[in-house]
This record gives structure tokens, C-alpha cells and sequence, in this order.
């Protein structure tokens, strides 16, 4: 895992690269460099940041130049090591043992054609010398980011957003939709970026640009088209399949641990993995006990333990209790674009404690719950279309009331359930797309409007049909499926890919995520939703596969979130900034957002009516990056 950036057809190309360089060291403390093509017209400049991790000889540093081809690769390749067999049978030499050479030597000899036979997570520029050409390419499910500007006939890109800011801030305006978006979804989708002008490369494809200025974009695999023709095939063998991939993602020439919760899908890559490599370690997260009791927390640690003690695996614990007004400026930086989900902060302090002990490469178990089913939303969908055919007298004369009427809080402590209970029903009526978008978004499309400047009322409609049209653009006929193909194209790389990304590359370390596979992929649609999602049991054919290794305490048990005690933050340690930096803020100063509409929020908040703390902390990151934003030269559109 590294960095990445570089400029095409620049007049001031050098000079940008190095700056871009420079603020993505944090992705590569190992080595770094600047590779500088000049030949007529051509002016290439491709820049490298380098986590040693296969292959640690200077021999595969980059960028990396051979025979008129040069690489600047950010990822792995899992199965380098067959594909550089079949290409030495074919006659191709190597001087090191790397993947890079690999995937440099795959493209001279196949051209984009090569991107389907890698497995593995990547973002790379490569320049042809002999045409002068530029190539850049995404891994399938967008794991590996690339931000991508046009600009002056050319190209500038690098591996986070951050870079390109840094090196042409004053050229740049924020993007009013975008912003809004973050809103709507406390995070951004891969069509969206914060940035207007900047585009992130889609999953799964490759643009070439040529020195006249022409350029070209392919997709060469789509989620969508392997999903119908999975479902249409016979079921795959989840337990072959995942075991394999785990096996996969241990490829590498330094130590490699993993995140334990305690839930299903990190315990069963933990404990596959432990099985391959006996040297497996883990790392857990726990917090204050009364962090936990404000916000009905559940304890997974215990659940992580016992994994850990069971199965003989030498378990790190790390307490949250961050100093969260110090860290939100900081976690905002990192982030790049305005994501709201505090689990970011988990992920930063877990890596950071990780790589403090000399470890680089950690396995996930993120991505099973997208492809599986596994989130509580797939699971109230579905109950939500059960509930439709209750007498509306009943839905709405007894129940909606009773549940209204419920507080979030008593006593100082959270009611978990009530708060579930107030969810339900923002969507449970809904048809099948509507109660999807409102299970798991922030605000339906009227409260959204009522927060903002009633100038940008059309861009809310904008996105919600933009949502539409994604969800709809399947021939799917299995409701959980198309939940689960909607999670692949927009929640999973616009929110968990993207923080999990910029986290643990801040502090140095590489994120795998086996489940997060193309091969795993296409097994997942494989299966139907009735058995993804049966009765009240969500996840059910991967907790069935798991029985062959881990105890059905751990495969069964209920199911947690991967989150922080944002209640406790936001009504404590975030008081005082709510009130100076959100109430009196820019967004709010400016007319971007009413006023009044968000200290209804707090208020509600506050009295324990509503749980409006995602909310909160959403509008505040929203804020804090603005104003960072700003103060780089970026300049603000927000009417």
C-alpha cells in the first residue's frame, strides 16, 4: 500500500507533483520519488510514496521504469506470484520479486485487458513512452481511491483529495451538491466529490489521456453485471470461497494482524487467517463505562476475548477516550471530504496503536455485511414490507403514536430500542427504494430541505433521484440482493472503503478486507436473499458457512455496530463546540444552512426527545471542513 500522484501535460507539473508528494507522506514513510518525462511535447511527472510490504528491497521502489514503461502503484496484487509464472514461461524477465514489476510487465503484455486477471486492490498510473500515453486504473469494488482534475489540456491525480488541494487550492471551489450529499448520507458517494471538477476514477475501470489532449474511459468490470449473471447461476461454495480469499490477503513479506470485535465477520478472517499463519495477532477496541451506558452501548470486547482465548490468538486491547474536540480537526483533515461517521476515529486510533507496535498490514472483516445482508437496515427492510400489510388503523392509529411518544433516553441512560423503534418508522410504509434510502440516510427529502436555504432545495431532489436511479439499475428480481448490489455501488466504497482508507493510511498501516473480493463477490449474488435474510436472522447463509470454524455463540449472537459513543460526545466533550463552531458557524452564517432548523436539532437533542447526535457531529464535520477548506484557498460556494 502507498501513495500516489502525478501530472500530465502540466507546464508547472513538476513542481505540483513534488507538493502532492509531500503532503501524502504519511502513506509511504519507506521511500519515495519523483519519476520526470520530457520529450518533445510530453511532460509526465508521476510521484510515488512507498509502505514497503512485498518485496522490501530499494530494487522495487518507485516509480518504477523499465523498458519505456513507468508505474506509480498503489496496492497489492494477491496473486502476483502466478501471474509472474505465466509471464516468465512467456519469456519475460524480472529484476525483482515484486508485484509492481508484475502488474508493469501484465500491462505490456495484455494492455488494460490485464485488469481483469488481477486480484487484489490498486490504483496506478502508467506511462507508455513510446506513445506518451498516460493510463490510470481502479481496482473493481474501489478499494485503492484516485482522485483524477482535469486542467490545462491534461491531468493532475493523486490518491487522496487533500494532495490536489494543497497544490492548486486558489483554482478550486467546493460543489454545493456534494455537500449537501454528505447531508443527506453522512457520507459522499463515489459520483460525488466535495471538489468541483475533481473526479474519483469509478471502481472497476481506466482512462487513458494522450498528449493531443484526447482521452478515453473503459470499464472493464461492473458489480451490476456480475451480480445478474451470479444469480442466474448455480450457488457457490461460501466456505471454499472465503477460505481461499482469507489465504490470499496473507500474501506479504512483513507480519500481518487483524481487527477483532468479536462479531461474525472479523472473527471468522481472524480465525482463518489464524489457522494459515500461527503468528496471527488482533487488535479490539473498548470504551469508558460510562461512555457506553449514555449510548446503549453493548460490550463486544467480551465477545472479542473469548475468540481470542478460544482460538489461542494474543489479543490487543485499546481504549476510545479520545480527546475528541483536539481530534475532529484532525479526523476531518484526514478524512479529505465531509464524512461524518465517527467509526472513522476507531479505525485512526486502532491503526495508529497497531503500527506504534511495528505492525503494517491489518485484515478486515468490512465488506461481508454489504454483500451478505448483514446491516440491521437490510433486516428492517424487509420487516417493513411485513409490516405493510397490517391494517393501516393499526399502523397508524396505534403503534406510530405509541412509538412517537417514546424518549431516547432515561435516567442518563440510552434506550436502544426506542431509538430503533423511531427509525423504523421513518421508513416502514415506504415502497421498496424510498424505505432503503431513508433506512440508512440522515434526513428524508422535506427535513432535508428544511435545514437549508430554500435556493438549494432543487439539489435535494436531485440526489434522491440519483439514488432512484441507481437502486433501480438492476434486473434483480430478489428484494435483499438488490439492497445488498445497492450497498456495493454506493455505502460500501463511498463510506467504508473511503474512511478505512485514509485512517489507516494516516497512520502508515495497510487495511485488507477479504471479503471485499471480486471472486467473493460474485459468490455472495450468488446466493438468494431468502437465505441471506430469513425470519429474523440477517447474514444467515455466511453464518451457516462460518459453523464449520467458529462457535455459534460468536456467529449468533446480536448483532453490533462498528461506531463510537456519539451521544456521550456530543451532549459532553462537544458541547461547547456545537454552540460556537456549528450554531455560529459559516454554513450557518452564510445561509447554507437555517438557523433555526439546527438548533431544533440540538434542542431536541439535548431534552432527550430525539436522537439527533449523528446528525450533530455530521454538521459539525461539515463545518470544520469548510472552514478548512477556506483556509487552504478553496473557494466556498455555498448559495
Amino acid at each position: 500500500m502507498c501513495g500516489i500522484a502525478g501530472c500530465y501535460q502540466q507546464y508547472d507539473g513538476l513542481a505540483l507533483a513534488e507538493t502532492m508528494n509531500n503532503r501524502i507522506a504519511h502513506r509511504g514513510p519507506d521511500a519515495d520519488g519523483v519519476y520526470r518525462f520530457e520529450d518533445g511535447d510530453i511532460r509526465a511527472y508521476l510521484a510515488h510514496r512507498r509502505l514497503s510490504i512485498i518485496d522490501l528491497s530499494s530494487g522495487a521502489d518507485q516509480p518504477f521504469t523499465k523498458r519505456g514503461l513507468t508505474i506509480s502503484y498503489n496496492g497489492e496484487l494477491y496473486n502476483y506470484k502466478e501471474l509472474r509464472a505465466e509471464l516468465a514461461r512467456s519469456g519475460v524477465t524480472f529484476r525483482t520479486s515484486s508485484d509492481t514489476e508484475v502488474v508493469l510487465e501484465a500491462w505490456r503484455r495484455w494492455g488494460p485487458a490485464a485488469l481483469t486477471r488481477f486480484r487484489g486492490m490498486f490504483a496506478f498510473a502508467m506511462l507508455d513512452e513510446d506513445s506518451g500515453s498516460l493510463y490510470l486504473a481502479r481496482d473493481p469494488l474501489g478499494i485503492k481511491p484516485l482522485y483524477v482534475r482535469r486542467r490545462h489540456g491534461g491531468v493532475i491525480f493523486a490518491s487522496e483529495l487533500k494532495a490536489l488541494v494543497t497544490a492548486i487550492g486558489p483554482e478550486l471551489r467546493t460543489d454545493p451538491t456534494a455537500m449537501i450529499a454528505s447531508m443527506l448520507y453522512y457520507w459522499l458517494p463515489e459520483q460525488q466529490c466535495a471538489i468541483d471538477g475533481v473526479e474519483k476514477l469509478p471502481p472497476g475501470s481506466w482512462a487513458e489521456f494522450r498528449p493531443d489532449g484526447s482521452s478515453r474511459h473503459e470499464t472493464y468490470w461492473r458489480v451490476t453485471d456480475v451480480a445478474t449473471e451470479a444469480a442466474a447461476g448455480p450457488p457457490a461454495d461460501l466456505r471454499t470461497v472465503i477460505e481461499e480469499s482469507v489465504a490470499a490477503h496473507l500474501v506479504a513479506d512483513v507480519g500481518v494482524s487483524t481487527f477483532l470485535s468479536g462479531g461474525l465477520d472479523s472473527s471468522l478472517v481472524t480465525v482463518l487467517a489464524k489457522r494459515l499463519d500461527p503468528s496471527i495477532d488482533s487488535y479490539t477496541i473498548t470504551f469508558r463505562s460510562q461512555d457506553q451506558k449514555l449510548e446503549a452501548m453493548p460490550d463486544d470486547a467480551i465477545y472479542a476475548r473469548k475468540v481470542a482465548q478460544q482460538f489461542g490468538i494474543d489479543l490487543h486491547e485499546i481504549e476510545i477516550a479520545p480527546d475528541v474536540v483536539e481530534l475532529l480537526p484532525r479526523i476531518v483533515d484526514i478524512l479529505d471530504e465531509p464524512i461524518g461517521d465517527p467509526a472513522a476515529i476507531n479505525t485512526l486510533l486502532m491503526c495508529d496503536a497497531a503500527r506504534d507496535a511495528g505492525v503494517k498490514v491489518l485484515l478486515s472483516g468490512m465488506g461481508a455485511d454489504e454483500l451478505f445482508g448483514g446491516y440491521r437496515k437490510h433486516l428492517a427492510c424487509v420487516m417493513g414490507a411485513q409490516y405493510q400489510r397490517l391494517p393501516g388503523v393499526l399502523r397508524n392509529g396505534l403503534v406510530g403514536p405509541a412509538v412517537r411518544r417514546l424518549p431516547v433516553t432515561a435516567n442518563g441512560r440510552g434506550l436502544r430500542y426506542a431509538r430503533w423503534a423511531k427509525r423504523f418508522l421513518t421508513f416502514a410504509d415506504l415502497p421498496e427504494e424510498a424505505a432503503f434510502r431513508r433506512s440508512y440516510t440522515m434526513y428524508d427529502a422535506g427535513e432535508l430541505a428544511g435545514l437549508l436555504s430554500p435556493n438549494l432545495e432543487p439539489y435535494v431532489g436531485k440526489l434522491i433521484a440519483e439514488h432512484s436511479d441507481i437502486y433501480h439499475d438492476t434486473t434483480l428480481d430478489d428484494h435483499v440482493n438488490r439492497m445488498c448490489l445497492a450497498d456495493a455501488r454506493m455505502f460500501l466504497p463511498g463510506l467504508n472503503l473511503a474512511y478505512t482508507d485514509r485512517a489507516s493510511m494516516a497512520a502508515s498501516t495497510e487495511v485488507r478486507t477479504p471479503f471485499v473480493d471480486p471472486i467473493v463477490a460474485q459468490a455472495a449474488f450468488s446466493i438468494p436473499g431468502s437465505e441471506k435474510i430469513h425470519r429474523r436472522q440477517g447474514k444467515l447463509a455466511l453464518k451457516k458457512a462460518a459453523e464449520a470454524w467458529l462457535p455459534k455463540e460468536i456467529i449468533y449472537r446480536p448483532k453490533a455496530s462498528f461506531s463510537a459513543p456519539l451521544r456521550a460526545w456530543v451532549r459532553n466533550d462537544l458541547r461547547e463546540l456545537v454552540d460556537d463552531v456549528l450554531l455560529r458557524g459559516e454554513l450557518v452564517g452564510s445561509g447554507f444552512l437555517q438557523q433555526s432548523a439546527v438548533q431544533r436539532l440540538v434542542d431536541d437533542e439535548r431534552a432527550g426527545r430525539e436522537d439527533y447526535s449523528k446528525q450533530i457531529w455530521q454538521l459539525l464535520t461539515l463545518e470544520t471542513w469548510t472552514r478548512h477548506m477556506r483556509s487552504l484557498g478553496v473557494t466556498i460556494t455555498s448559495l
